[in-house]
């Protein structure tokens, strides 16, 4: 067999090609389709109607996100943070209620109850972290990698296009290739005008093999941007003051990084590992800026792919932020990331 391609109409389902499978399943009421590398033992389970999260990967049994919950019905009936939230159609927060876009002022209707308000009136993570909104369009198994894409028809929902006016679609890829995961996010711009583009993921990880504070992570970034007792960017900015490989023995982590360093091939490369196992997060070129986050007392850090750095839309109409990216009226917004676990 060359291929085998998933028809979405039946249930459940199985499909395989080579090395690699896909399954639609039910798990705690909750539809799940799994990714399977079975040469390499990683598996993706993935929930589209929470978030369309990635909400559990694994190598040899072992997590690669991090999760509080045993089940992906806990997870559905309290959602929290975990796994690899989307973050759109803002990423990370903005300093209050309103926000520019093409020298416009667009006010955000809290009274919706789709905007999670965050500490100090700082609306936090964007619209879709754990919506049921999304439609699975491709779920097959090649010889290459076994893929699943989700898509949200942004313009035909009035509760988001309150709060976000501009009239596009949005898809999510997962693909399963030698081992590693690979997240693809295309945005097609359906309205008249240039949509800004404020995008980010915030992936959970954790290494098995050694506590926390054993754990050393990898920071390639050139700047620290200053943030507010607010955690919004100042506009000030310092060198990376961390070592490299930095230690998190006794370290908090909760910055936002600018100037990545990247690879010949365009991507830079963070990691997380412990004592064999390692975790690295590869951003394409359009992830410009990196949050990385790693609290005290808590087992996972997180490397957060952003196309621009906190509260961009209001950063760049005060003139001091040139990063901000966008996407002409009729045309398509395209980028990866990719989670390679290695030392399993």
């Amino acid at each position: 067999m060359t291929r085998a391609l998933v028809l979405l109409a039946f249930t459940p389902l199985m499909t395989q090609a080579a090395n690699y499978t896909i399954q639609k399943t039910t798990l705690d009421s909750v539809e799940v389709f799994i990714l399977r590398d079975e040469a390499r033992a990683t598996e993706v389970r993935i929930a589209p109607s929470v978030g369309n999260n990635s909400y559990e990967m694994t190598v040899k049994g072992k997590r690669v996100f991090w999760t509080p919950y045993q089940s992906v019905g806990e997870f559905a009936a309290k959602p929290v943070h975990l796994g690899n939230p989307l973050l759109w159609p803002w990423a990370n927060r903005i300093d209050g209620t309103a926000y520019y876009a093409n020298g416009k002022k667009y006010l955000l209707n809290t009274e919706l109850g789709n905007v999670r308000p965050g500490p100090n009136n700082t609306p936090i993570h964007g619209l879709l972290t754990f919506t049921k909104l999304w439609s699975v369009v491709k779920a097959e198994a090649g010889d290459g990698a076994a893929v699943l894409t989700a898509r949200i028809e942004y313009w035909r929902r009035p509760e988001l296009m309150a709060q976000f006016p501009f009239a596009h679609n949005i898809e999510m890829t997962y693909r399963l290739k030698n081992g590693a995961l690979e997240v693809e996010t295309v945005i097609e711009n359906l309205s008249s005008d240039t949509m800004p583009v404020s995008l980010g993921y915030h992936p959970y990880f954790q290494v098995n093999d050694a506590p926390r504070n054993e754990w050393r992570v990898h920071l390639p970034a050139k700047d620290k941007l200053t943030l507010s007792n607010r955690l919004i960017p100042t506009g000030e900015r310092q060198p990376n003051p961390y070592a490299d490989p930095q230690s998190l023995n006794g370290v908090v982590l909760d910055d936002v990084m600018d100037g990545l360093t990247r690879d010949a091939d365009g991507f830079a490369r963070f990691w997380v590992e412990g004592k064999k196992e390692r975790i690295t997060v590869e951003y394409g070129p359009k992830y410009t800026v990196a949050v990385v986050y790693a609290p005290a007392g808590r087992g996972f850090v997180c490397f957060e792919p952003m196309t621009g750095i906190t509260n961009a839309f209001n950063a760049a109409q005060a003139g001091w932020y040139q990063g901000l990216q966008s996407v002409a009226p009729g045309s398509t917004w395209r980028e990866t990331f990719r989670v390679v676990p290695s030392g399993y």
